[in-house]
């Protein structure tokens, strides 16, 4: 080979396979996901062929974690974070807590020393900021009450796991660490320090951070540059991340969080969301294909029943802790699912500690190949029990739930069962908001649905007429929209992909419901043709036309 490096053969080679994979899985109606996790163990060294360089793959990842985490921060306000810390932080202590115990039993009856057992139960006890949010986005849930207590909770942990990465090193030689000696006092001066850097880094992101970011993101703005704002939105999501792991000593995943939570109130918000989106998703993928890399088969025959016992933990265990906890604190029965379904996984930060601890000689290295097996087959299990959550919530909407299981918006699905014969939109975008005013003048009898909170708002103040806030591609808000009864669907978000799927779930439900979507392309009003749209709109090809014809009018 005439010029190789490393950084593009994983690049390429964890993209093509991750393509070539996730290609296949969807053909076999498999989450994409699982394709990339197989790409990445045909890229590791655990089997034949391409091997990709495994000191990249999660440096690469960990870019594709900061500009997720940024995203959701565009999404997610700090008034957000406040209204779920109720419930996120002592629900996310104890299930830590909890998870910690169930580990270190499982290393107890293995015969590992306190020091390996605390190791591996604070691994299985963290999600993964990655596969949660993936799960999160794909059924469109972020805004949604659910969606928020869960992202603080995933916040919690977050916290919670950086002081365990400082504080574990301090401990060494009490837990039985290879050449540490034993603390020598110092402990609670750490401790200290630590939560510290946490609080000022905290308090300067509110105080400095919320004065400079906006105010940088939107003087680039004003300089009509699109090159140069996309420039801007990633610099400031990896350069806020970076810098406050380099002088907070926190997270890159929770720097860039704040980042983006703080530039959300700018109304540029949204925009800076479109541009970092293409790069979020290839490094995410290149996420997967690196937790992938890492694992190796024959733990499968050398410890099967260790290894099920740590599935068991991870996927059961925490879940059933996690459900309990959240219905002691009130909440309903959908709600503590999603949250049970959300942390049912481990990622990144399991993968931190469990390498801390080999290295220190605190866990074995049969405790770290437990750890990535576990954390793949329940990544691998995670979209199974999504998928159950979601057919679960929609038969608990099919008879029409009660107002007081309902997450929200219950009076608007209570108003939305009265309907009949009218139509539902879905979005309320530039596009929608249009479409809804036409509707509303002709006295077309109207049903919203609309994920984003700030759209749903303007949507409930535009008209009189029911908005459902959350995820049309669930049966769940269709059949509260009562798609069954309406006359049209008109689905105007420009997400040509998930409108097809909009529409495919509501011709399910509804073989006779008129369809009208929104297209970009000729191949995608295709594919939603496919799906089953009577009327796929090209916006282009509308606008040429009135342009057309105000030229060749004679009036003009």
């Amino acid at each position: 080979m005439p010029h190789y490096t490393p950084l593009i053969a994983t690049i390429v080679g964890g993209l093509v396979l991750a393509f070539v994979f996730g290609a296949i899985a969807h053909r076999l109606r498999l989450p994409p996901l699982v394709g990339y996790l197989v790409a990445g163990i045909c890229a590791g060294p655990f089997t034949p062929g391409f091997v990709a360089d495994q000191s990249l793959a999660p440096e690469l990842a960990e870019i594709g974690v900061i500009l997720l985490m940024f995203g959701v921060g565009l999404h997610f306000s700090l008034k957000d974070l406040m209204s779920v810390k109720m419930i996120a932080i002592p629900g996310a202590v104890v299930q830590i807590l909890v998870a910690t115990l169930m580990g270190m039993g499982l290393a107890w009856a293995m015969g590992w020393p306190l020091g390996g057992g605390l190791i591996f139960g604070l691994a299985l006890s963290v999600a993964s900021t990655v596969v949660l949010l993936t799960a999160l986005q794909e059924l469109r849930l972020i805004e949604t009450g659910r969606g928020k207590i869960a992202i603080g909770w995933l916040i919690v942990e977050d916290l919670a796991m950086v002081l365990a990465l400082v504080l574990i090193p301090a401990l060494g030689g009490m837990l039985g660490a290879k050449g540490v000696e034993v603390g020598d006092g110092n402990l609670w001066l750490t401790l200290a320090i630590t939560i510290g850097k946490v609080v000022a880094f905290i308090a300067f992101m509110l105080v400095v951070g919320k004065r400079v970011i906006p105010w940088v993101l939107s003087w680039v703005a004003n300089t009509g540059s699109h090159e140069l704002f996309r420039l801007a939105v990633l610099a400031i999501g990896l350069g806020v991340a970076f810098g406050s792991t380099m002088v907070f000593g926190v997270s890159f995943a929770l720097g860039a969080f704040f980042a983006g939570m703080i530039l959300s109130e700018s109304e540029l918000a949204h925009r800076a969301a479109e541009e970092s989106l293409p790069l979020r998703e290839a490094f995410a993928v290149l996420f997967f294909v690196s937790v992938g890399m890492l694992f190796d088969p024959s733990i499968l025959w050398r410890e099967p029943l260790a290894l099920i016992a740590t599935v068991l933990i991870i996927v059961i265990g925490k879940s059933v802790a996690a459900y309990l906890i959240v219905r002691a604190f009130g909440h309903p029965r959908d709600t503590a699912l999603t949250i049970s379904a959300s942390l049912a996984q481990i990622g990144e930060f399991s993968f931190i500690l469990a390498t801390l601890g080999t290295t220190m000689g605190l866990l074995p290295g049969v405790g770290r190949d437990l750890v990535l097996a576990g954390a793949i087959l329940a990544i691998l299990l995670n979209p199974l029990l999504f998928s159950l959550l979601d057919r679960y919530v929609g038969k608990l909407a099919t008879p029409g739930p009660a107002p007081d299981e309902l997450e929200q918006g219950g009076e608007a699905k209570l108003r939305a069962a009265t309907l009949s014969g009218h139509t539902v939109l879905v979005g309320y975008g530039r596009v929608g908001s249009l479409v809804g005013a036409e509707l509303a003048a002709a006295g077309q009898p109207l049903v919203v649905i609309e994920d984003k909170a700030d759209c749903s708002q303007l949507a409930e103040a535009a008209h009189d007429a029911p908005v459902l806030v959350g995820n049309a591609v669930t049966d769940e808000l269709l059949l509260a929209a009562g798609v069954t009864r309406a006359s049209w669907l008109v689905v105007a978000i420009p997400n040509a992909f998930e409108a097809g799927r909009i529409v495919a779930r509501a011709r399910a439900l509804n073989p006779s419901l008129r369809v009208v979507a929104r297209a970009h392309s000729d191949a995608e009003a295709a594919h939603l043709t496919e799906q089953g749209a009577g009327h796929a709109v090209i916006g282009e090809s509308e606008l040429a036309r009135s342009i057309s014809a105000l030229v060749l009018s004679p009036a003009h």
